[in-house]
């Protein structure tokens, strides 16, 4: 007749076991907890100074190598204000000057003007 107890020193390594075990789950929550914080959602607050009445601040930003299009602009005004006249050409991507939206990545090169 088989006996299925288990002795003092097997009971004792099991204990043993299960403790570390436990210290390993701990571990692995506490470390998923301070990733899911470190991804935060950051919110962006404006002064009264950024909104204006019926216009937005889009049209008043600066003219980058890189220009993101707002929403409102055309390539005739990007290229007034930026002073680049070639945008069609140095922006192989636009098909169509015509067909100009709103986060549309362009790149921009003045022309130098001498005072």
């Amino acid at each position: 007749m088989a006996c299925n107890v288990l002795s003092q020193r097997q009971v004792l390594a099991l204990a043993s076991l299960a403790e570390e075990a436990s210290w390993c789950c701990i571990f692995v929550l506490v470390t998923l907890l301070l990733l899911l914080n470190s991804f935060k959602e950051t919110t962006i607050t404006y002064d009264d100074d950024d909104i204006v009445k019926g216009t937005s601040r889009v049209l008043d930003r600066e003219c980058d190598e890189i220009y993101v299009v707002g929403e409102g602009e055309t390539l005739h005004s990007i290229s007034d204000k930026c002073n680049d006249p070639f945008i069609v050409e140095q922006n192989p991507h636009i098909q169509d000057p015509d067909d100009v939206f709103p986060g549309l990545v362009i790149k921009i090169t003045p022309i130098k003007t001498t005072k």
